[in-house]
């Protein structure tokens, strides 16, 4: 009985670290089609995250509808911080740090998610900080600025911009604390449609205020199917089937080790351009996908002194 009982385990464990790594896949592709809404159909940053959430959202709630609300108020309080932190916060403080700093500062400075996760669990949960976790924190973030400065990118100290991406990056680890704990008591389901809920609520009012006209119609324009086709992709794949994997994985692996697979979204994106866009790939990106694999390896095996 023990014996099956550890062969369940360990496939368990195997088809999470695979749930965490399709979930990277489709936030490492999702530019692809984000990059067709904005550039092609012009549709600024607000109005993407909004349609894009509040659709995947919507869908979520027909699946749902018999559970609405969570067992406590300081559940759902959990979930409002939560749906901020790893919603309209970070993808707003994001794409407004792209346009005051470099896109290669913005990926490097986001990078630093899962060494923020680490700390912060650290800190918040008296966890003693392991050798592997930041030995192989390093290599992968070393192997991140080598993808992201094989593009050509360059490195500037630009501290209103820079300031903002590390926030972005330190929402997200305030995320993954905060969600920690309600975790096991709601369905992952349950979980993803109120961080989308209260993401979507909290960023209307800048979607209701911006200037730029809106490009809505355009999913629904027959003659131009690409734009309601990406959209979908990114609805169906990059959110709702996204979070839900991701809150599973978390489930399984816990925060750190889930967060680590963060690293492999800068590799999933070169990859992705060179096959769907054409874009080279430089020995300087090979070996920093090299450095990005060892460093979740060292993460995951390296066991050091006092470590346990």
């Amino acid at each position: 009985m023990r014996s099956n009982l550890t062969i369940g385990s360990r496939y368990m464990m195997v088809v999470a670290h695979l749930g965490a790594l399709i979930t990277v896949i489709f936030w490492g592709t999702s530019f692809l089609s984000t990059k067709v809404l904005m550039e092609r159909g012009g549709f600024t940053p607000v109005e993407m995250y909004v349609y894009r959430f509040a659709l995947a959202y919507i869908l979520l709630l027909a699946i749902t509808a018999k559970h609405i609300r969570s067992r406590s108020w300081r559940d759902e309080l959990t979930f409002f911080i939560s749906g901020i932190c790893a919603g309209s916060l970070y993808f707003i403080t994001e794409n407004y740090a792209l346009r005051l700093t470099t896109a290669g500062n913005v990926s490097l400075l986001a990078s630093l998610s899962p060494l923020f996760t680490t700390f912060l669990m650290a800190l918040v949960f008296r966890q003693k900080l392991k050798t592997g976790a930041l030995i192989g924190s390093v290599l992968a973030i070393m192997g991140v600025a080598c993808i992201i400065f094989s593009n050509g990118e360059s490195l500037e100290f630009r501290p209103q911009g820079d300031l903002l991406a590390l926030s972005a990056s330190l929402c997200w680890a305030i995320y993954t604390i905060a969600i920690r704990r309600v975790i096991p008591l709601y369905t992952s389901m349950f979980i993803t449609r109120k961080l989308f809920f209260y993401g979507v609520i909290t960023a209307l009012p800048l979607l209701f205020i911006q200037r730029e006209p809106y490009h809505l119609g355009l999913l629904f324009d027959i003659h131009q199917p690409q734009y309601i086709l990406n959209m979908l992709f990114l609805v169906l794949l990059c959110s709702v089937s996204a979070y839900y994997i991701w809150n599973e994985a978390m489930k399984k692996l816990g925060s750190v080790t889930a967060n680590n697979y963060l690293y492999m979204q800068p590799p999933i994106t070169m990859i992705a351009g060179y096959f769907f866009l054409g874009e080279k790939i430089f020995l300087l990106g090979y070996i920093g996908c090299v450095l990005v694999v060892g460093g979740l390896i060292v993460s995951d095996k390296w066991k050091g002194k006092g470590d346990g």
